[in-house]
């Protein structure tokens, strides 16, 4: 049974990882589009205000609401026997018309009271940007409807294991995003305001794309009356299990109003360069975490409801260390040759080597949390899956806490720096956190999962700054040698010689001492 969920594990996340890392790419495009046409000016700083407040919202009713609630109280409805396919489909269309109805009241108010929100990250700080930041959050405001009802479609298909055309809508809204920069530019006034319109555009694509599928699998799309809607059992249930997670994730949305606010003020360009280098990093979570932790939800969720503890136990003991296997290597690669894969990226006219500078500061604060963050991507949806959203709520407390405090100290002193590595210290903590809750949860094995995972952890540590002696001494000369070409070369070139070098260690380390986990992935991907 072990061998079963392990490989059903991989496989799905294989797949859903091929479609995020496409995904993730053209994020990264859309981020080098971005510096390309904004910089660190305080241009790219109005545009990133502007798009992180329907993000914010959409974090609460879109990612919180789906994966808190939805998805378990859907696949309770699917496992129940005595559910009738009728009833389910009632709840599904009740928890549409709730989702829709909720975002578009936030929308209509967010913009008629814009200006009071984008006053909250500028104060008296970069007035010329601010008329600005305005008129671009007016824009991209309704982008939070039209994500929202993508990511309840994403819920759907999720609750009934079919995970890639959920990961293949986002590819479609960055080539939207990129596409729209590019050809309306040279129509609009600046190119942030051409880069609000593709978000818009994008979203709406995002929606519609994952809407064949839905029907396909069976389950209709429509709206009921909003008294039906609050008094559906499921969207009840769905609501009691969100309610408790207000509280925690209002502190995420403070966290990130407050983090991004301290950037702002401290001097213009902090917070473009904090969002560039979280751009980065969210392409290496993406990748692996996120597609993990959305494989795992459902599945974790049908062994919840079947009490089969033992193999809840395996699934996300085996998570947890594919996790590490990826994220702890990644790290530490990262820290090396954070500066050339900054100016292979970004690197442009408008991005200078200043810009490179001051967002490499940044990132190598934010790479040191890389594991922990990925980790807490695994962790929460095994809280979820059994219907506890206290703890994880508790959790999001904390690390809210640890954060603010520490980014308000910090960035008096190391600016931008100071607030990558209050997060990274935030995520730390949230990890022991949830370790330390672990024993609430019914029959698993808390000890266990524990043990694995520490000496799992220091194993590829240890593999990893192995790995990584070898390329940061011959660094310096693969850079000399390519230097004086094009940044394709003389970073990209840099960049794949020294990955080689470092994954052909590590992978010989991995081959020596017979590692299971690897030799799972790597068969996995050979029959793929």
């Amino acid at each position: 049974m072990e061998n079963k969920k392990s490989h059903s594990l991989l496989k799905s996340g294989i797949q859903l990882s091929l479609a995020t890392l496409l995904s993730r790419i053209l994020g990264l495009v859309r981020e080098m589009t971005k510096a390309a046409f904004l910089g660190t000016g305080g241009l790219a700083d109005a545009f990133g205000i502007a798009f992180q407040l329907p993000n914010l919202f959409r974090r609460l009713f879109a990612e919180n609401s789906i994966s808190v609630a939805f998805i378990p109280t859907f696949r309770t409805y699917i496992e129940d026997e005595q559910n009738d396919k009728r009833t389910t489909q009632d709840f599904v269309s009740a928890t549409l018309t709730l989702v829709t109805f909720l975002t578009t009241v936030v929308v209509t108010l967010g913009l008629i009271v814009t200006p009071l929100l984008i006053k909250l990250f500028y104060g008296d700080s970069d007035p010329q940007s601010f008329p600005e930041a305005v008129l671009l959050t007016r824009i991209m405001f309704p982008y939070l409807i039209v994500v929202s009802v993508a990511a309840f479609f994403q819920g759907i298909l999720n609750g009934v294991n079919i995970f890639t055309p959920s990961g293949f809508a986002p590819v479609l809204f960055n080539a939207v995003v990129i596409a729209a920069t590019y050809t309306l530019s040279p129509r609009m006034e600046n190119p942030a305001r051409a880069m609000a319109t593709g978000v818009i555009a994008g979203g709406i694509v995002q929606m519609l794309f994952q809407f064949p599928f839905v029907l396909h699998a069976t389950w209709r799309v429509s709206f009921t009356s909003l008294k039906n809607a609050f008094t559906n059992p499921g969207t009840r249930r769905v609501i009691a299990l969100v309610l408790p997670t207000i509280i925690g994730m209002a502190a995420y949305q403070v966290n990130d109003v407050v983090s991004s606010t301290l950037a702002k003020r401290a001097g213009i360009g902090i917070y473009a360069s904090l969002q560039y280098s979280l751009r980065l990093q969210e392409l290496i979570l993406g990748i692996f975490a996120v597609s993990i932790g959305s494989v795992i939800l459902p599945d974790m969720a049908a062994l919840a409801q079947k009490k089969q503890w033992d193999d809840f136990t395996v699934l996300l003991t085996r998570a947890i260390q594919i996790i590490t296997l990826i994220a702890i290597p990644v790290t530490l690669y990262s820290l090396i040759c954070g500066r050339e894969i900054i100016s292979l990226v970004y690197k442009s006219k408008n991005f200078t080597d200043e810009s490179v500078a001051m967002t490499l500061s940044v990132f190598r604060f934010h790479m040191i949390g890389l594991a922990f963050i990925a980790l807490n991507r695994i962790l929460a949806p095994a809280f979820y899956a059994q219907q506890n959203t206290t703890l994880p709520t508790v959790a999001g407390i904390f690390n809210f806490a640890v954060n603010i405090t520490l980014a308000a100290v910090l960035v008096k002193t190391m600016h931008g720096s100071g607030i990558a590595l209050a997060l990274s210290v935030a995520s730390f903590a949230n990890t022991v956190f949830l370790f330390c809750a672990m024993p609430r949860l019914h029959s698993v094995e808390t000890k266990k999962i524990v043990k694995v995972f520490v000496l799992y952890a220091l194993k590829i540590t240890a593999f990893s700054f192995i790995a990584a002696l070898p390329v940061h001494a011959s660094l310096p000369h693969l850079v000399n040698f390519f230097a004086g070409h094009s940044r394709l070369i003389s970073n990209g070139a840099v960049i794949v010689l020294s990955a080689l070098l470092f994954a052909l260690v590590g992978v010989a380390l991995l081959a020596l001492t017979k590692d299971d986990i690897a030799k799972e992935v790597a068969a996995k991907l050979q029959r793929k």
